[in-house]
């Protein structure tokens, strides 16, 4: 007795197995699918700025790059080098008028502001050099290779005292952070031949439209990695389709702590970033999702906090003008916004146009941040769907099935 199944019993049991079987192969496919949604502050125009602030959450759509940029797209970029060898030579050639528009916009962005903050040449002759920069753009031809005689005013322009006691004020108006690197490089990006390289891509500015879908393969685990931009409609309209991500990335400009919006002068960037954040971290869709914190741009950082206090930001702050002292500082302000006691901050200082080298890949390193979540989050979900099924089905269901910290391991 006790050791003969009734037929309906075996039913029953086959039924249970067959349960279980579909319930581990679905539960690790599902698993090892991991989406990761990925926003950030960008630049809107004053029009949508306001509606944002009349329509609760109307931000939350508005993730795209512009002046002010978290540095978010640099990411999905990471991840290509990363997990997809690189930039295809078709991606080199799309990118290379995206390179040279960027140049000749940020030369064109500094004579603007030199007007506008009262600032002259040092050589009087580089006005008729600055007309031309400002002739080519006004043309929509920013996206041409650069004539010789372009080139020569570019570099004459650049190099003039002038342009660089503006440029050292940047913080007074708004300039793509890679203005630098690529005027520093004019002779490279202006010769016959030239060939955008890998950093040259990484640090391009376009703005990004829709829904840009990014997938690559990482320690066994399928990443799907979601930017959102350039959503003009209302939150309750998509932000429902992301309520089942694994986590959320959100990526923070900290170099922008000391300058304002190009939509609205009076507000600063890193409060409404801050703004921003309270307002996805304590979403109703995201209660319980894990948020990897992305205090983006340290390397610039770096370089403005020796020079540009803390209490432009944050008048309250009475710590030490050093890059420890004020990151401790802006991570705390970002964690603390934090309603939820079910949510984890994963928080890293992260220089998003790093490849490596000495200094190792901050997006590297990130990426096993992100298995300490998905690994646990997935886990918990395929145990907890077992663990129901047994319940329904009786005892028959076999043992806990096999973790997936091990599958990961290989």
């Amino acid at each position: 007795m006790g050791c003969t199944l009734s037929a309906e019993e075996r039913a029953a049991l086959d039924r249970s197995k067959a349960i279980e079987r579909n319930l581990k192969e679905d539960g690790q496919t599902a698993a090892k699918d991991v989406k990761l949604l990925l926003l950030g502050k960008r630049r809107a125009s004053r029009a949508e700025w306001l509606l944002g602030r009349r329509a609760a959450g109307l931000w939350l759509g508005s993730a795209r790059l512009g002046g002010g940029e978290s540095g978010k797209s640099t990411i999905v970029k990471q991840m290509k080098i990363i997990h997809e060898d690189g930039f295809s030579g078709d991606d080199v050639k799309q990118y290379k008028p995206v390179v040279y528009s960027n140049t000749i916009q940020s030369l064109a962005a500094i004579l603007r502001a030199m007007d506008s903050l009262g600032i002259e040449f040092g050589d009087k002759d580089r006005k008729a050099d600055a007309k031309l920069v400002c002739d080519v753009v006004s043309r929509m031809e920013d996206t041409e290779p650069y004539s010789a005689e372009l080139l020569t005013a570019m570099t004459r322009v650049w190099t003039d005292a002038g342009t660089q006691e503006c440029f050292n004020r940047a913080r007074e108006y708004q300039l793509n952070d890679s203005a630098q690197y690529y005027l520093d490089s004019l002779d490279r990006i202006g010769a016959p031949d030239y060939q955008p390289t890998e950093q040259d891509i990484l640090r391009t500015r376009v703005k990004t439209t829709g829904i840009v879908e990014t997938h690559f393969t990482f320690k066994n685990l399928h990443f799907r990695l979601f930017d959102v931009g350039g959503q003009r409609s209302e939150r309750k309209k998509w932000i429902h389709c992301f309520e089942d991500v694994t986590a959320i990335i959100f990526c923070v400009a900290m170099s922008g702590y000391d300058q304002v919006l190009h939509e609205d002068e009076t507000t600063n960037r890193m409060h409404e970033s801050l703004m921003l954040f309270d307002s996805i971290c304590n979403n109703k869709f995201f209660i319980d999702t894990s948020i990897i914190l992305f205090l983006n741009k340290k390397d610039l950082f770096a370089e403005k906090i020796k020079k540009s206090p803390l209490t432009i930001c944050f008048p309250e702050y009475t710590g030490a003008n050093t890059y420890d002292d004020a990151t401790a500082y802006i991570q705390v302000q970002f964690e603390s916004k934090n309603r939820s006691p079910n949510k984890e901050i994963y928080c890293h200082l992260t220089c998003a146009t790093d490849t490596g080298g000495d200094n190792g890949c901050d997006v590297g390193e990130v990426l096993y941040s992100w298995l300490r979540v998905v690994v646990g989050k997935k886990e918990a979900i395929l145990t907890y769907r077992l663990d129901k099924a047994r319940r329904s089905f009786g005892p028959h269901m076999n043992e806990q099935p096999a973790g997936l910290l091990s599958s990961l391991k290989t």
